[in-house]
């Protein structure tokens, strides 16, 4: 996994080789590899050209091992032993001080390494000097970053420093509050998501069933290569799914009723692929209050890339959001742990089976779903759509087989587009066999919204 380059890596490659424009934000879901990808892009760089600092790396006793990696103004990434030393706001501006001297430092060393045998009048754009970088991982856990970023980062416009800032959060609603409130125009978000079946097969060897049912998480899945299940379950309920639900969300917004957040993620994950009225939900959950509450809780297990609950299609707004929600997992892993059975169990078990294959491809079509476009599902009894997408005056309408079907599968496809007829709309089947299914789950969202 060290040396496997995600997409998101790259493009932050290319981007902090450039000429400092904007503050670069890179936020996700929690253990998808985003301190991965910053590290790859800094082991190429050289060791003076840059700092990381790991905002929330615990405080430690003597007996500690290194856990922080906090580096001395220029001299790259390096381990050193956690410190008592406050992550506040204080902490955040004496960091960013350090930096600036060690990037004017930077700046004049490659200036002179360049003009070494050149006259002045040969640097052009191209030779310019590689910026300084200085980046800050989950930046979220100092109170009033965002504020305290923007003066910061205004000051280094005005006199022009060449350094790059990167920030990094694994809580996307709480990044996002940030920027909008103080840092909009400033800033470019590298938005990192759940691995896709083309990753988890490319970087650990994953079969199409192992993604299906393991899902798309990249710590744990030596275990699966190395058929110990049980220590799978374990990392992705223990280190994935319960800091999620006890540190991240908690930090989003303040909760009521934490033990109905729980409840309702776990139950989602049994729902998952199945469209659900938020009442028969509340019958199903302690002291869960009214629907309100469910649906802003929906929207934060959302936001912290667990679960998701897409509206109905519909012309009218307001039609939409009267319509019982359909849950889907954005992480199929969520749903073997909490489904009481095996790899071999679930594989063999149809009706599960089929579950896990329309949640592994709404998952997909969520997470690569950019550009404000959105994922729905239509029903009109006795009539439904999986999923339906829209971006613009483009809609496709997709239905999801798990196994080999007739044409009775396009029923509901063709009921869709007759009854939006004259809108510009793509209808598809996706799976039936495992090469349809592995296609499907290598094309984008946007794949589908083409012309066919």
């Amino acid at each position: 996994m060290e040396n496997y380059q995600r997409t998101a890596s790259i493009l932050l490659q290319e981007r902090m080789a450039e000429p400092v424009r904007r503050l670069i934000v890179v936020a996700g879901p929690r253990q998808i590899g985003k301190t991965t990808a910053v590290h790859q892009v800094l082991r190429g760089r050289p060791k003076a050209s840059y700092q990381f600092h790991a905002v929330d790396a615990p405080t430690s006793s003597v007996n500690d091992l290194p856990t922080d990696f906090s580096t001395e103004a220029g001299s790259g990434l390096v381990f050193r032993s956690g410190s008592d030393t406050t992550r506040d706001e204080k902490w955040l501006i004496e960091r960013w001080h350090a930096a600036r001297q060690a990037a004017r430092a930077w700046h004049n060393q490659s200036m002179e390494t360049l003009l070494a045998g050149k006259p002045p009048q040969a640097m052009t754009s191209d030779t310019a000097p590689t910026p300084y970088a200085l980046v800050f991982d989950e930046i979220q856990h100092i109170a009033n970053w965002s504020g305290v970023v923007k003066g910061l980062w205004d000051q280094d416009r005005a006199q022009g420093l060449a350094m790059h800032v990167v920030v990094l959060g694994s809580a996307p609603l709480l990044m996002q509050r940030g920027l909008s409130e103080s840092l909009m125009g400033r800033f470019e978000l590298l938005e990192m998501t759940h691995w896709s079946y083309s990753e988890m097969r490319d970087c650990f060897g994953f079969t199409l069933d192992q993604y299906i049912y393991f899902g798309g998480y990249p710590g744990p899945a030596p275990w699966v290569i190395q058929g110990q299940e049980p220590r799978w379950r374990n990392e992705v309920l223990h280190s994935l799914i319960e800091p999620n639900l006890v540190k991240d969300i908690l930090a989003l917004a303040r909760i009521e009723k934490p033990a109905v957040l729980r409840q309702l993620f776990e139950l989602g994950c049994s729902y998952s692929g199945q469209i659900i009225a938020l009442t028969k939900l509340l019958v199903q959950l302690n002291d869960a209050g009214n629907t309100t509450t469910l649906t802003h809780y929906l929207k934060l297990l959302r936001a912290a890339g667990l679960l998701a609950g897409l509206e109905k299609y519909a012309a009218q707004v307001i039609r939409q959001r009267a319509a019982p929600p359909k849950l889907n997992v954005l992480n199929t892993a969520f749903v073997s742990v909490y489904c009481g059975k095996t790899f071999a169990q679930a594989r063999a078990d149809h009706a599960l089976w089929g579950h896990l294959v329309e949640s592994s491809i709404g998952a997909h079509l969520l997470n690569s779903a950019t550009n404000g476009m959105n994922v729905g599902y239509w029903r009109e009894s006795p009539f439904e759509v999986d999923f339906v997408l829209q971006h613009g005056d483009r809609i496709a309408a997709l239905e999801v087989k798990s196994a080999a079907h007739d044409q009775g599968a396009r029923k509901g496809l063709r009921a869709f587009a007759e009854k939006h007829v004259p809108l510009n709309i793509r209808t598809e089947v996706l799976g039936g066999d495992d090469f349809a299914l592995a296609d499907a789950l290598t094309q984008p969202a946007s794949h589908w919204l083409l012309e066919p």
